[in-house]
């Protein structure tokens, strides 16, 4: 199944694993509307919507970049209907904003908490209930996270109870709305098993040295793509690791995504122990 003319609604794509996720979806000569609040260069972060935008365009797709802040109920129903109007309705809701601070409690401000909990969790609802409409009357309408496996196991909440809960707030919608959709949209999230190089290693969790230990965005663009490929009657209420499902899906070569082939990589938070590793693949073990 070709994403050809499908419209795909994202957040937070003016950089990283968001706009490689667009690029691969425009790869197919996909709509994408990037809605996010990068306008402007940003003196520490790479990427704005129209350099996203650009991307888009450059790999063959047709690209409409939308200043949105998603914890705003009006910017996000005008980034809808501006969507609407550009492309004729909405086939795909990829909600990849997310905000990090990964803190004990005592170091964690409340307006760090508030600010995880209304990008992740509530934009999560507040964009997908807004594209809910125009959902309804695709083909085959997908909903995506990037948010993890509802693994309850106290080592990922003790550490940050208020970014894990703000992240599972996330994969709860996709839960509730496997059941609420079963049948007519898909809901799915996907999760790396591993840190992926974005400018929150490079900013905010380790450092530029640490990004040798990364895979590149493209191992979730990879997954994303095969995901919202497949029947969305019939996939879904799935928690997806990348790199085990592309093994699933014949993918051979995990190498590929490294950012330096053949090194140990970092693993990512929340990757329950029941999802084997796959042959191969180096974890850094702590």
């Amino acid at each position: 199944m070709s994403l050809k003319g499908k419209t795909i609604f994202i957040t937070g794509g003016s950089r990283g694993i968001g706009e490689a996720i667009a690029v691969r979806c425009a790869q197919d000569g996909a709509n994408v509307a990037i809605a996010a609040k990068t306008a402007e260069p940003h003196p520490k972060l790479p990427g704005t919507i129209h350099t996203a935008a650009a991307a888009i365009e450059k790999a063959g797709g047709k690209a409409l970049p939308i200043v949105c802040d998603i914890r705003e109920e009006a910017q996000v129903e005008a980034a809808v209907a501006q969507t609407v109007g550009a492309f004729g309705g909405i086939d795909i809701v990829v909600n990849n904003a997310s905000a990090i601070f990964p803190m004990p409690t005592k170091d964690t401000p409340i307006k760090r908490w508030d600010l995880m909990h209304q990008v992740n969790a509530r934009g999560t609802f507040l964009v997908t209930q807004k594209c809910l409409p125009y959902l309804e009357k695709s083909e085959n309408p997908h909903i995506l996270a990037l948010s993890p496996p509802l693994d309850m196991s106290t080592k990922w909440f003790a550490p940050h109870v208020a970014y894990t809960s703000a992240k599972y707030g996330m994969s709860l919608c996709i839960l509730g709305w496997a059941g609420e959709f079963k049948g007519k949209i898909a809901a799915n999230a996907i999760w790396p098993r591993t840190a992926i190089a974005t400018a929150a290693i490079s900013n905010v969790l380790a450092g530029e040295e640490a990004m040798k230990q990364c895979r590149k965005p493209e191992i979730l663009a990879e997954t994303a793509y095969r995901v919202l490929t497949k029947p969305a009657a019939e996939f879904t209420g799935n928690f997806i690791i990348d790199d085990t499902f592309l093994t699933e899906e014949g993918v051979t070569d995990l190498e590929q995504y490294s950012m330096e082939p053949g090194t140990e990589l970092l693993p990512d938070f929340f990757v329950p122990d029941d999802v084997p590793v796959p042959d191969g693949v180096k974890i850094m073990k702590f």
